[in-house]
């Protein structure tokens, strides 16, 4: 297996801008994977926020609970495959993860018909 390098040097680091490795992570197309970062960052999962700014730019940490989803590796073990601490995977995975949850549905007010049949 061939990793891409990471920006900083690192050799075996995984990374959204490495297209091949988006498809087998997330069953998304590269297009697709754009179109939801995008849809992120509008409803501000990029935000700048008070204290430690992310290790990893959002494409990277939507991709990494991705693989966390969908492979059965902890945390201890992906960590490194992104080139960054057990402890930022998890703050990673603990806040990035929501945001990619179904939102709940809008149910209808009371007084709209409803049919069933």
């Amino acid at each position: 297996m061939i990793f891409a390098c990471h920006d900083l040097g690192m050799a075996g680091v995984i990374m959204a801008s490495e297209s091949s490795w988006i498809v087998p992570f997330t069953r998304l197309s590269p297009q697709l994977f754009r179109k939801l970062i995008t849809v992120l960052r509008r409803e501000g999962a990029d935000e700048v926020r008070r204290g430690r700014p992310w290790s990893l730019p959002l494409e990277d940490r939507v991709l990494l609970v991705a693989v966390y989803w969908r492979t059965n590796l902890t945390l201890r073990q992906i960590a490194p495959l992104f080139g960054i601490s057990k402890s930022a995977a998890d703050r990673i995975v603990t806040s990035t993860a929501p945001l990619l949850a179904l939102k709940q549905r809008q149910r209808f007010r009371p007084s709209s018909p409803c049919c069933i049949t």
